[in-house]
């Protein structure tokens, strides 16, 4: 049965008109019934200081396939969830529609949808393409500069080192004024958004270790070279951000040493260390202490205020245009201790004042629904609800990869699978966190797109989701040009500059005609979503806004065709093609649409 029979709901424009309410206002919020759902009454059940109450809807409109309900919730709390009752009609009994579904039992509030008076991110944040750059290993400069003491040097084409100690130490050469030259690649692919991996020094690759957060590591090109770059990215009308860890510094940063140095110094207040003196590290790691934000310090030096390394990055001569945050669900979380909270809040007013419309993300790679709810974050970087989904959807079963740190590897799941995942994780967060959060395929820390598929045209199919679905896309560089890599390490090769044989141009072409499609219909970047079928092989679904409605169909093999009735998907004449190249859709004599079966494909028709 179609999913277009199922009354729906979403936190787009469309069904909740006002975005940010605020306290004391009363919010209009839509729900669609299908004609025939034998639904005769809805009522909104929302919560005033845990007190549940219902709200009687009415019906506002109804066109030829639905009735829109009206119902008006007041905003009592900073955040007011609610769902739906459905009742009253010819069946007995009544339905519960919430962010997971419709069901025919009572549920618990987790699953509610969310209304909050946490002002959302910035329109560009929402409307951009992220191009993620891990600077090692994306290009070089002119400039010739020696290695760093710890380094293990590598030819530009020399085989990643992803397992063993030497990991972390093979260095490459890749810099910051590399980057800059290599901005015309990044437009190509369509993005406007950059997005560095850390650039403060540290002695490794990655930069994850910091032993400082006042200036840009040398061997980058230093402070000079990060201002040149973000004043070009600027130029364009471009944004660019960078990677804060504020989980953790390196063992080599003077706070740490200067801890273990003096037992009474402020920065031994900064640490975790156990009554044996044992530094407490990141999962373990003595090498990345993890800091203490019962600190004031600490939280004034980082994080907090206009003085804090946070702040200054984000004015003159950098002026970057927000930060994603390192393992943002760890960060200020220690046994009993849990400041999670008040640092994510700190950090967003230290973005505010300091770049008003700047962005913060967060790396959570599991469930951050109870961290978005606080609205601290404008998003996160949605590995839970979209790439864990994806990947096991279109995954090759040959490849044999364990992903997302599970022991053992996935099942190639069915769609229904994959919306089942999307909805768990998508309930119970704003609608406009959801849509801000970053949609990705791939990145420095997981195998590359093409190794999980094993196909370039499922590739196309992933890119397809990520860059339709509702969230930002965010291209990790080398995926637009198919690079390879079974981990997040052998994933980091560095970008094949001067073989260009290595290069996937189909794919390329690819990722850049979906950022323009993206870019040209608002429905993607801002619409609502509407599940149409989900069923094996083969995925459907609507963008819908006031600026129009696409239909989309994500198939990974070939399959049954898909019935739909015209009429419920509101198909009036004919239906254009707007990617993959399928036929114009029309409705036949009986009002039924079929799309088609062939697969591995990703289609776009526009209503």
């Amino acid at each position: 049965m179609s999913l277009l029979a199922e009354p729906h709901h979403d936190g787009a424009a469309w069904h909740v008109p006002v975005e940010a309410p605020r306290l004391g206002d009363t919010v209009p919020v839509f729900v669609r019934v299908p004609h025939g759902h034998g639904t005769g009454g809805v009522w909104a059940r929302a919560t005033a200081d845990a007190e549940p109450m219902f709200v009687a809807g009415r019906i506002d409109r109804t066109t030829a396939a639905e009735t829109w309900w009206r119902c008006d919730i007041p905003m009592h709390n900073p955040l007011t969830g609610y769902r739906f009752l459905l009742g009253g009609g010819a069946d007995p009994g009544y339905r519960w529609l919430n962010g997971s579904g419709t069901h025919h039992h009572d549920v618990t509030d987790a699953d509610d949808f969310l209304l909050t008076t946490a002002p959302p991110a910035a329109d560009w944040a929402r409307d951009a393409i992220v191009y993620q750059i891990f600077p090692d290993r994306f290009a070089r400069s002119g400039h010739d500069r020696e290695p760093p003491p710890w380094a293990e040097p590598a030819g530009w084409d020399d085989p990643v080192v992803h397992t063993g100690p030497s990991t972390p130490a093979q260095w490459y050469g890749g810099d910051l004024d590399g980057v800059t030259d290599k901005l015309d690649h990044i437009g190509a692919v369509g993005a406007d958004t950059v997005y560095l991996t850390p650039f403060f020094p540290a002695p490794s690759n990655h930069r994850y270790n910091a032993s400082s957060f006042d200036e840009v590591d040398p061997h980058l090109g230093g402070d000079k070279a990060l201002a040149r770059l973000a004043q070009e990215v600027h130029a364009r009308g471009w944004r660019i951000l960078g990677d804060l860890t504020t989980n953790h510094c390196g063992s080599t940063h003077p706070w740490f040493r200067t801890a273990l140095a003096d037992p009474a110094s402020l920065e031994r207040q900064f640490f975790y260390l156990t009554p044996a003196g044992e530094v407490v590290g990141w999962l373990g790691h003595g090498s990345l202490p993890k800091l203490r934000y019962a600190s004031v310090e600490l939280r004034r030096r980082l994080v907090q205020g206009p003085a804090s390394a946070a702040a200054r990055w984000l004015r003159p001569p950098f002026e970057l245009d927000g930060w994603r945050v390192d393992v943002a669900n760890m960060t200020g979380r220690y046994r009993t201790d849990d400041r999670n909270a008040e640092v994510a809040a700190a950090l967003r007013r230290t973005v505010d004042e300091a770049r008003p419309g700047g962005l913060l993300i967060a790396e959570h790679c599991h469930d951050a629904t109870a961290d978005l709810r606080r609205g601290d974050w404008h998003g996160t970087m949605n590995y839970a609800g979209f790439s864990n989904p994806v990947w096991t959807w279109l995954r090759d079963p040959a490849a044999g990869l364990t992903l997302s740190g599970k022991p053992v590897a996935p099942t190639r799941g069915p769609a229904e699978a994959l919306l089942a995942t999307v909805r768990a994780f998508r309930a119970g967060v704003p609608w406009h966190a959801m849509a801000a959060s970053w949609s990705l395929v791939g990145s420095h820390d997981t195998a590359r797109i093409r190794t999980i598929t094993g196909d370039a045209a499922l590739v196309e199919v992933a890119a397809g989701l990520m860059f339709t679905m509702p969230g930002v896309p965010m291209v990790y560089a080398g995926d637009e040009i198919g690079l390879t890599g079974t981990n997040g390490e052998d994933a980091r090769r560095p970008f094949p500059w001067d073989r260009p044989e290595r290069w996937d141009r189909r794919t390329f072409d690819v990722y850049a005609r979906l950022a323009a499609l993206r870019r040209d219909a608002e429905p993607l970047r801002r619409g609502g979503l509407r599940w149409v079928h989900a069923h094996g092989d083969v995925l459907v679904f609507l963008r819908e806004s006031a600026a129009g409605r696409l239909l989309v169909l994500a198939a990974r093999s070939p399959h049954a065709p898909v019935r739909l009735l015209g009429r419920q998907l509101g198909l009036h004449g004919e239906a254009a093609n707007r990617y993959g190249g399928a036929p114009p859709l029309r409705a036949a004599v009986d009002n039924h649409v079929t799309l088609p079966g062939d697969g591995p494909t990703f289609q776009v028709w526009q209503l």
